[in-house]
Formats: structure tokens, sequence, C-alpha cells
């Protein structure tokens, strides 16, 4: 089994009302995702079948309801969130998420603020 295969799902934009501050909840801002999944693709390149793959739209769909759904003040927390959403498809290995918070409230000038966690299948799941 080769767990060199990849997915990656880049630059998915999701409104959503994360942070530890009233106004971001109350405001709310968009938050960009990049997923990296770690899976084995021999079977679907075999067959040709889109159901022997991790189905990227659907993975699209799910992480959009985390990131839309209930709010949390950290977005280490939302990263965690979205691996154990990508981890919960068992043909995903391993996942590296990537939430990017560009508008988050610093009074500087900066181009992105971003957290990446990796996380792995383990027995228990």
């Amino acid at each position: 089994m080769s767990t060199t295969d990849e997915i990656r799902l880049t630059g998915l934009t999701v409104f959503g009302r994360h942070g530890v501050f009233d106004h971001e909840r109350e405001d709310g801002q968009d938050f960009t995702i990049d997923l990296r999944l770690l899976v084995d693709l021999s079977a679907a390149a075999a067959s040709d079948d889109v159901t022997d793959t991790v189905h990227y739209g659907e993975l699209a769909e799910k992480v959009a309801a985390v990131v839309a759904g209930d709010p949390v003040n950290l977005i280490e927390k939302l990263a965690q969130r979205i691996a154990d959403a990508a981890l919960g498809d068992e043909r995903v290995h391993e996942v590296e998420v990537t939430v990017h918070k560009p508008h988050a409230p610093i009074p500087l000038t900066f181009a992105d603020v971003s957290v990446t966690i990796r996380r792995a299948r383990t027995a228990a799941r």
C-alpha cells in the first residue's frame, strides 16, 4: 500500500465566525483552507471509478461546513476539526491542514496569518 500518493485541495475560501474577539464572531471573515491528503490512489487508478478515491468535491463540502459551523477561538482548533473531518474517511492515512486568516485583527500591514497541522490515522480512529 502506497501512502506517497496525494490529493491536494488548495485555496478553499469559506466565511466563518472564528476568533477570540467579539467583533470576529459578530462580523465574521473569510478563511482559506489548504489540504494535503496522503492516500493510496492505486485502486482508483486501476478502476477509474470515483468511489475508489476520496471525492474532493465532497471533501470540500465537508470542510466548508466545518468552517461555516460552530465558532472556535483559535484557528488551531479549527484546523483540528478539519483534520478530523478528513480522517473520517478511512482511506486517508494522513492529512495536512493549513488554515489561513488573512484578515486577522493585527494592527499592522501583513499578507497572511496561517496555522498548519499534520495528523495521521491512529489505531483508535
